[in-house]
C-alpha cells in the first residue's frame, strides 16, 4: 500500500502546482467571478445551469403621489457545458526510465495547454462567441448572444495606443453608469507597449513579484488595467469591412416595432445587392450624429434613466444576407425602447432615415465592473476504481480531475487531466475595445 499511496501524494503536490501555474498564468481564469464555483451541489438547483439575478430597474416620479410600478426580476444564466481533456499513454519501460521523473514538467505543459482553452474559451464571452463544446450536449455548437458587451469603443480601424484614449474608454463606461465598482480591463498584449511608450512613467506599474504574475499591467483612471495574448478576434460581414469610406454605413428602413417599445430587429438599406455576408454574428453597430431632419441618439443612464452622452450602440445576434436592392434585417440585443418606463433605454424612437456605421474587424478587449465576468469549475466525480485526485484550489475556484490506470496485459499506463467549465460576462455591465487587426 505504502508504493500508490506515495504516488498519489505525489500527484497531489503536482496537481496544486499545476493549478497554482494556471492562477499565476490566465487572468480571466484568475479574476473572474468563483461565486457559482460548485453550483451543481447546491439543493435547489438541478442540472448543468444556474440562474442568477441581475440587478433590477426602476423609475421615479416626481411628487408624493405614488404610481406603483411593477418589479421586475432579471436573470441571467450560466451554464457549465464545456469540457476538455489531455490524455497520455505510456510503456511500463517509458514510465520506469523516462516518465516517472518528468510528471512534474509534464504537468505543468498540460496545465499551459488545458488552461489556454479554459481562459480563451472565458475571453470569447467579449464578443458573445461562446459555443457549447462538448459533443455530448444536446446543444453541441450553440452561440450564447445573452452574454458580451454591447457597448464599445474603437472602430476596428482606429489604433488605441495612449493614456487619453484609455481615460475616454473609462469615461464612456461610466456615463452609461450600471455597475461602477471594481473597474478592470483587459487589453491585448501586442498593443501595450505603444500605449505605455505614450505616457512614459504616467502608467505606475503594480506588478506582484512574488507570485510572478504575468498579466498584471497596473491602475489608471480607478481602473485596473491587465493584458492577454488570448483575447479574441472578431471577424466582421462584408459592410463593416467595407474600406471606402461611407461603404460601411446604412440607413434605417424600419423597424419591427414602429411604437419603439421593443425593438429587436431592424431593416436597412445601403448593403451589396445579393451579399449573403452582409452582416455576420456579433457585428457591432452605432447610430451616427448629424443626419439631416434625425435627432442624435443617445443611451439613457442604466440608473435613473437620464439622457448620457453615449451614441446608442448594439450588437446583431444572427448573421444576416442582403436582398436583391441592399437591404438586409438584422436581429440586434439589447432590445432598444423609446417608450418612458423601466425599460426605456434610448432617448428617441429609431426612425427611416437614421444612419449607423458598421464596425470593422478587430481584436476584442474588454472593460467590465461589478465583478460580473462569471467562472464556474465545478469538481469532476472519481473514476473508481482508477487512481484519481480531483484538487480545488480554495481561493479561486479553480478544479481539474487527474486520474490514471494501466490497461490490464497491454503494458499502457494512462494519465489523463480535464476539466468542465462555464462562463459568462453579464452585457450591461461591460464593454468590448476594438484594437485594428
Amino acid at each position: 500500500m505504502a508504493i500508490p499511496q506515495n504516488i498519489l501524494q505525489n500527484v497531489i503536490t503536482y496537481q496544486k502546482a499545476e493549478l497554482a501555474w494556471m492562477l499565476n498564468s490566465f487572468v480571466a481564469i484568475h479574476k473572474s467571478n468563483k461565486k457559482f464555483e460548485n453550483f451543481n451541489s447546491r439543493t435547489a438547483n438541478l442540472g448543468d445551469t444556474v440562474s442568477f439575478d441581475l440587478a433590477p430597474r426602476f423609475i421615479n416620479y416626481n411628487g408624493l403621489v405614488t404610481t406603483n410600478q411593477p418589479s421586475q426580476q432579471r436573470t441571467q444564466t450560466l451554464a457549465c457545458s464545456q469540457a476538455t481533456n489531455i490524455s497520455s499513454g505510456y510503456s511500463d519501460q517509458q514510465f520506469i526510465f523516462n516518465v516517472e521523473e518528468y510528471l512534474d514538467r509534464f504537468g505543468e505543459s498540460a496545465a499551459k495547454t488545458i488552461g489556454t482553452a479554459v481562459e480563451s474559451d472565458i475571453l470569447a464571452n467579449i464578443t458573445s462567441s461562446v459555443a457549447i463544446n462538448n459533443p455530448q450536449d444536446p446543444n453541441f455548437g450553440q452561440l450564447n448572444y445573452n452574454s458580451g458587451p454591447y457597448r464599445f469603443y474603437g472602430d476596428g480601424r482606429t489604433a488605441i495606443n495612449s493614456f487619453g484614449q484609455l481615460a475616454q474608454i473609462v469615461a464612456n463606461f461610466n456615463d452609461y453608469g450600471a455597475a461602477m465598482a471594481m473597474p478592470m480591463a483587459i487589453l491585448p498584449l501586442a498593443d501595450i507597449p505603444a500605449i505605455v511608450n505614450s505616457g512614459l512613467n504616467q502608467f505606475a506599474l503594480n506588478r506582484n513579484n512574488e507570485l510572478a504574475i504575468e498579466w498584471q499591467l497596473g491602475r489608471f483612471s480607478q481602473t485596473d488595467w491587465y493584458t492577454s495574448n488570448l483575447l479574441p478576434i472578431h471577424i466582421a460581414g462584408n459592410v463593416g469591412q467595407n474600406k471606402t469610406t461611407g461603404d460601411n454605413i446604412l440607413t434605417v428602413v424600419s423597424t419591427n416595432d414602429p411604437t419603439g417599445a421593443n425593438i429587436t430587429q431592424i431593416t436597412f438599406s445601403g448593403a451589396t445587392d445579393n451579399d449573403d455576408d452582409a452582416i455576420f454574428y456579433s457585428d457591432m453597430f452605432e447610430f451616427i450624429d448629424g443626419v439631416a431632419n434625425q435627432p442624435n441618439l443617445r443611451f439613457l443612464t442604466f440608473i435613473g434613466n437620464r439622457v448620457s452622452q453615449q451614441p446608442v450602440q448594439f450588437r446583431s445576434t444572427a448573421q444576416a444576407g442582403a436582398t436583391n436592392g441592399g437591404q438586409v434585417t438584422v436581429n440586434i440585443y439589447p432590445p432598444l425602447c423609446a417608450v418612458a418606463g423601466q425599460n426605456q433605454n434610448i432617448n428617441n424612437n429609431i426612425a427611416a432615415g437614421m444612419k449607423v456605421q458598421v464596425m470593422d474587424s478587430h481584436r476584442a478587449g474588454v472593460l467590465h465592473s461589478g465583478n460580473q465576468f462569471y467562472l464556474a469549475m465545478p469538481q469532476l466525480p472519481d473514476v473508481s476504481p482508477f487512481e484519481s485526485v480531483r484538487t480545488m484550489d480554495p481561493d479561486s475556484g479553480c478544479s481539474i480531475r487527474h486520474y490514471w490506470g494501466s490497461q490490464l496485459g497491454q503494458n499502457v499506463r494512462q494519465y489523463t487531466r480535464d476539466c468542465i467549465w462555464g462562463s459568462t460576462l453579464v452585457p450591461e455591465n461591460s464593454m468590448r475595445i476594438l484594437f485594428p487587426l
